[in-house]
């Protein structure tokens, strides 16, 4: 645990060499990355929070995609991490997004997993109701819809082991906690992303309804020498859904 800006938040820290810094989205933890963190442990110095209010960080106060970023360079400084390599899943895109648009120096690179500039105005309404669903009657319902409507056809059939973790992590977040990350994202804006200066990988799946290739491919135009990848048979969950493609786009986007 550690304590920053007047909260306290798990962290989960392993290996060596230059940071990087993992940010997982609505709904999940710092094992969100764990089939990345166990390939990337051997290079790098691996820095993976609970955003206050999900997973073992527990809520603290309102919340907003601002707040989550000053924690992460909160967190950053909490370990001497002057700068630093970025990986974020769903919402954690957005986070990290703002957070090269605004500490251009403390990011040298971005990998936005299943990214999105901020949620399209239908999806907003929607995202608050999810809040008040949460408070009402708890997460089961709400984990087994985003199961159905988050993860490929072939991740369903053919890897549900990976369909059980995602209703598993659903369903262990506290309900409150999840709404008020719900109300955040909802009312998040996209990064100004002209200031966004460094290398930066972004990683979609072909059956992402939430970040659909043609949303990814704006996004990805709008971040000047940026580049894509879309991932076949693959949902809203890429880092859990298709790891070892992932893994591979990795290495090849900081090695290659």
């Amino acid at each position: 645990m550690v304590d920053v800006n007047g909260k306290t938040l798990a962290l989960e820290l392993h290996g060596d060499g230059a940071p990087l810094v993992m940010v997982h989205g609505l709904g999940g933890t710092s094992n969100t990355f764990f089939p990345q963190a166990a390939l990337f442990t051997r290079w790098f110095k691996l820095i993976r929070p609970d955003l206050e209010g999900s997973g073992r960080s527990p809520l603290n106060g309102s919340l907003s995609i601002e707040r989550f970023a000053d924690d992460i360079i909160a967190v950053m400084d909490s370990v001497g991490a002057n700068e630093a390599h970025l990986v974020g899943h769903s919402m954690g895109t957005i986070i990290c997004q703002h957070i090269a648009a605004k500490h251009s120096k403390r990011v040298k690179s971005l990998a936005l997993l299943g990214p999105l500039a901020e949620p399209p105005e239908p999806a907003r309404a929607a995202i608050r109701a999810r809040a008040e669903t949460a408070r009402k009657d708890g997460m089961v319902g709400i984990a087994d819809t985003l199961v159905n409507a988050g993860t490929s056809a072939e991740t369903k059939a053919h890897r549900p082991s990976a369909a059980a973790f995602v209703r598993e992590i659903l369903m262990r977040q506290s309900a409150e906690g999840y709404a008020a990350t719900c109300e955040a994202l909802a009312a998040a804006k996209a990064a100004d992303a002209t200031k966004i200066t460094c290398p930066t990988l972004l990683i979609t799946g072909d059956e992402d309804a939430t970040s659909p290739p043609p949303a990814v491919q704006r996004l990805a135009h709008s971040i000047k020498g940026s580049k894509m990848v879309v991932l076949n048979g693959c949902g809203h969950w890429t880092p859990i859904e298709k790891p070892a493609e992932v893994n591979a786009a990795l290495v090849n986007f900081y090695f290659g």
